[in-house]
């Protein structure tokens, strides 16, 4: 093996062994495999979650993109007495919270009568655009969870999900969404 791989190998390998602390850190320093493992250990969890907020598989992927790209571009910005995970997950949740509103603003329909016609009918074709548990291929059992997800208010939903499905603790969850502790465990 070469000296260079092995060095690279054994660099891989010390930073794996980071906490995601560190990590930010060695990243701030300019390496940028730190990063790599970063998104590594959370790319599934920030995908997860965003999907169980908006309901919208697909566009999940495009913001979970840009969830890294701010870590990356921001990442000077970070502070180092706040947990990584409090940090990615307020993130992910700005940015989703800014997609439902986009969405809602974007799919409103005002049902407003348009001129002086009394026999004016209003035809509303459901597109099928919001139901998030026909357009992916999961168990019953995810379906069925995602769609009561669905059926709660945002602010519920991202408590639920912080807790449950990503298992933050009260702590976190009342860092991410700037609530008191005492509201974060009343409404879950």
């Amino acid at each position: 093996m070469k000296p260079s791989l092995r060095s690279n190998k054994k660099d891989s390998m010390r930073l794996q062994n980071l906490t995601d602390e560190e990590l930010m850190a060695e990243f701030v320093l300019g390496d940028e495999l730190a990063f790599t493992i970063l998104m590594g250990r959370y790319k599934g969890q920030i995908i997860n979650y965003l999907y169980r907020y908006i309901g919208n598989y697909d566009d999940c992927y495009d913001l979970a993109q840009e969830v890294f790209v701010r870590i990356y571009r921001y990442r000077n910005n970070y502070n180092s007495t706040i947990k990584f995970t409090t940090w990615i997950f307020t993130m992910a949740a700005n940015l989703a919270k800014t997609e439902l509103n986009r969405y809602w603003r974007k799919n409103s329909v005002s049902i407003d009568r348009q001129g002086n016609d009394e026999n004016q009918t209003w035809e509303f074709i459901d597109k099928g655009t919001y139901q998030p548990d026909t357009r992916i291929d999961q168990t019953t059992i995810g379906q069925r969870i995602q769609k009561a997800l669905m059926m709660i208010s945002p602010s519920h939903r991202e408590l639920i999900i912080l807790r449950d499905i990503q298992d933050l603790s009260y702590e976190e969850i009342a860092e991410i969404t700037e609530s008191e502790l005492g509201t974060v465990k009343s409404r879950l």
